[in-house]
């Protein structure tokens, strides 16, 4: 039986439109169904640009960065400050959606507007407003629906002064204070922005550290430097009830028991607290930025027989092909580790595997990390306790901005650039960076990993002066010396 297409894809963010696109080029016949107004999917509108363009907004504006390099003080007018962020936001948005309509309609992939749901492995029924419902079919279906802020049910969103990720980018009014539940990668970032434009931020997460995959260095000196920036970070903080009284939303905080299992420093109880402690915290707004739960209500996955995981993810094998056969899913909706770079890399890997094309059989397990707070983390490879915890002997070398020409003309003392290298073969295995550019300098470790580089590449390496990238050469001499030095240096000459 013929098919109407041979790959159907649900959902136009970074996943839905590589997808289409890549099983497109290589001349299959492909339709994408989106059922917002456009394409994009929370990447575009929600998500990742929206956030990162007020993020570079927010430091225009409240000239951050002149009043670290120059002593300017700058004057941020609150009253006019959001509708200007919103500008900028709404023009980058804008400008990706006429390219991704760009983008679909030069690889002649069909865009269909509508709320699809699966009713068998190869149909897809859509519905478009007041008209009748249409099936389609395709030998393929690629599932890339994305997902949404998690709501537990004890948190009032009802209150237009609490928001998630999502809401929170639709504010009429900067706050005078913001509380963030939650100091993952979206808690920290928009903590970072808010506090840039002069809000005061409290941000509370129970775990004793703030984004444990990092490199400890890298945690610890995020931390400082949004502590110095005037955020007011909980550690080991949990968020109890949540109500408003009168112009203010009120967070009842609690106190785990002094036993914990982490990295960051053991906890303090307030003075003059015991056991389980209570304080709260009273602010304008709150965001809440603790989980997101997968987009797959409605779209009739589980009588196809589609298997889902906690909080609606797809669960997927290695070539991201769903329990049924016939349908794969990428990218957000099937969790972590969620970012838009893997998401793309992730549908491309479905739809070749599913159309047996051998251009692109896996996704790298090199996958760098971007985090957009202030300042930009960024980190590739294994971090140093990472390698220790896989039974690794290591030497990391560190080198620092204040160091270095172009981070003391810039005026960013804080930055770092820390390398893990394998001691017996000199391998980089591991790369990470904090500081101005840091999303950006982090390929270099990236591409030195995958080429097997060594402490001595780095070395033999010439560098741009003055840049930040000479960091590497200089981290890399850090670690040569730690290479050079005994493995078991002791501190007496006696080795006692």
């Amino acid at each position: 039986m013929p098919y109407d297409y041979d790959l159907l894809v649900i959902g136009s963010g970074p996943a839905g439109e590589k997808g289409a696109a890549q099983a497109a080029y290589f001349g299959k016949r492909v339709a994408l169904i989106e059922r917002a107004p456009a394409p994009g999917g929370a990447a575009v509108h929600t998500g990742t640009l929206p956030s990162k363009t007020l993020r570079e907004s927010a430091l225009f504006l409240s000239g951050h960065r002149q009043a670290e390099l120059y002593g300017i003080q700058v004057s941020l007018d609150r009253a006019r400050a959001v509708p200007r962020l919103m500008s900028s936001k709404e023009h980058v948005i804008h400008a990706e959606v006429d390219r991704i309509h760009w983008n679909l309609d030069r690889h002649h992939v069909d865009y269909l507007h509508g709320d699809a749901r699966l009713a068998d492995p190869h149909t897809v029924e859509i519905t478009a407003g007041a008209s009748p419902p249409r099936r389609i079919t395709a030998e393929f279906i690629l599932l890339s629906t994305g997902s949404t802020p998690f709501h537990p049910p004890d948190i009032p969103f009802e209150d237009p002064d609490i928001d998630d990720s999502d809401s929170i980018l639709r504010m009429d009014r900067l706050p005078e204070s913001l509380g963030v539940i939650g100091a993952g990668v979206i808690g920290c970032e928009y903590a970072s922005m808010f506090a840039a434009l002069g809000c005061k931020v409290t941000l509370i997460e129970p775990r004793n550290e703030l984004l444990s995959f990092l490199d400890a260095d890298m945690s610890e000196a995020l931390r400082v430097a949004m502590v110095e920036s005037g955020i007011d970070v909980r550690l080991q903080t949990g968020a109890g009830q949540v109500q408003r009284v009168g112009d203010y939303i009120v967070v009842q905080l609690t106190y785990p028991s002094p036993d914990h299992i982490g990295r960051g420093p053991a906890f303090k109880m307030p003075e003059g607290k015991t056991g389980a402690a209570r304080g709260e915290i009273a602010v304008e707004k709150l965001l809440f930025a603790a989980g997101r739960s997968g987009n797959t209500a409605g779209l009739g996955l589980e009588a196809t027989g589609v298997k889902l995981g906690k909080r609606g993810y797809v669960e997927v094998d290695k070539d991201y092909r769903t329990s049924v056969p016939s349908i794969y899913a990428a990218g957000d909706v099937i969790g972590f580790p969620a970012l838009a770079s893997t998401s793309m890399e992730q549908a491309r890997v479905a739809v070749c595997h599913a159309f047996c094309f051998t251009y692109k059989a896996q996704v790298s397990e090199l996958l760098p990390y971007g985090i957009y707070t202030i300042p930009e983390v960024s980190c590739v490879g294994l971090s140093e306790e990472d390698a220790i915890a896989r039974g690794l002997d290591v030497v990391a070398g560190k080198a620092l901005y204040k160091h270095n020409a172009r981070g003391r003309i810039i005026g960013d003392a804080g930055g770092m650039v820390k390398l893990v290298f394998e001691r017996g073969t000199r391998k980089l295995i591991g790369a990470h960076c904090i500081g101005d550019r840091a999303t950006e300098l982090v390929h270099t470790g990236q591409a030195i990993i995958m080429l097997g580089g060594t402490v001595e590449t780095l070395i033999e390496m010439v560098f741009n002066y003055p840049t930040l990238s000479e960091c590497y050469k200089y981290a890399a001499y850090d670690a040569l010396g730690r290479l050079a030095e005994p493995k078991h240096k002791t501190e007496d000459p006696d080795g006692s």
